[in-house]
């Protein structure tokens, strides 16, 4: 398969490279990434001599910048790409509606052209909006109820998607999945922003009460799910995954400060965000049973397992929390991709 994945350089982009190319050696992956602050190209540096893998600096919202990526043909393409930071869209909603919406829109044209293409567009359990202490987990049919513009974006680019689907006849699949952790996940996220903020001695800030929850499921999981739609999906459907592992954020926290053996006191409640979603949990049943997926790790073997890859790569994440990763890499970048 000729596979073109947007946005590889991000934290889940990178790790489903990396299992394509461990998992499937007859395949080529071109990786189209704009090289943003979240694509950090430390995350893939050592695939640059793998000649199955390519490179392209681009932007999913230009078409040259698309057909750069496209050259030479393309079977599927795995759409991460993505604006995905709540409070950053918070602070801006203009960059969000236009990677987001726009971007999406470009990818599905580019797709399209090439006739027989099938695009995995990949989305987020926060378009379905929040749920109750006591509600059933969301499923493929609930309603979509964006409450921040970042999931608004996302689920203005899963209809966007799905009318392509509808209307061009054309083979598009959504996946939405929980909240991920792991290996080479930006350091603003919850779960490594701790791991390293309790390294580092600093404190360690939890929004309101700390009693929103989430369902978190490992990134090698959640690629697992990818990986799986794009082979055995339904064109025209929507899959979400989940690993049944709600957790309050604040246990969360209290988990890695026995973890790393650090003081109780530096975590820190501080003002919650508007809009705060209080709980997401997915219903992954419809994977399960179509497509022949499930989680492979619990969370606790998966939490570990990531507390002990911040602790072995410290280079990697304080590259990423001082900055200097961005001119190292970017160069190198710019002087070897296409």
């Amino acid at each position: 398969m000729r596979l073109v994945v947007t946005g590889g350089l991000g934290f889940i982009g990178s790790n489903f490279v990396r299992m394509v190319l461990a998992e499937r050696p007859d395949w080529t992956v071109t990786n189209l990434d704009l090289v943003t602050y979240a694509g950090n190209p430390a995350n893939l540096s050592d695939l640059a001599a793998d000649r199955r893998y390519r490179f392209v600096k681009g932007d999913i919202g230009e078409p040259g910048d698309l057909a750069r990526a496209f050259e030479g043909g393309a079977d599927a393409v795995v759409h991460f790409a993505a604006e995905s930071h709540v409070d950053r869209s918070i602070l801006s909603a203009e960059p969000f509606v236009r990677t987001n919406v726009l971007g999406t829109m470009r990818v599905l044209e580019a797709a399209r052209a090439q006739g027989r293409c099938r695009v995995v567009h990949v989305s987020t359990d926060e378009v379905y909006g929040a749920l109750g202490p006591d509600d059933p987990p969301f499923t493929e049919t609930t309603p979509l109820n964006p409450t921040s513009p970042y999931a608004a974006s996302k689920a203005a680019a899963d209809h966007l998607a799905l009318a392509f689907a509808r209307t061009h006849g054309q083979d598009v699949v959504i996946t939405r999945c929980s909240n991920n952790y792991g290996p080479y996940q930006f350091p603003e996220k919850l779960i490594p922003l701790m791991i390293t903020n309790a390294i580092e001695g600093k404190r360690l800030p939890v929004y309101g009460d700390g009693r929103q929850v989430r369902d978190w499921i490992h990134v090698a999981d959640h690629c697992a799910g990818v990986l799986a739609t794009l082979e055995k999906g339904r064109a025209g459907e929507v899959y979400n995954f989940g690993a049944r592992s709600e957790r309050y954020n604040l246990d969360i926290v209290s988990r890695i400060v026995a973890m790393l053996g650090v003081r109780p006191e530096l975590v820190e409640h501080v003002a919650d965000r508007p809009a705060h979603d209080r709980r997401y949990a997915m219903d992954a049943a419809r994977a399960e049973r179509e497509l022949g997926w499930c989680p492979a790790r619990t969370f606790e073997q998966g939490l570990a397992d990531t507390v002990r890859w911040y602790v072995e790569h410290e280079t990697w994440w304080r590259a990423v929390k001082d900055g200097s990763y961005r001119d190292f890499y970017r160069q190198w970048y710019e002087e070897r991709g296409s």
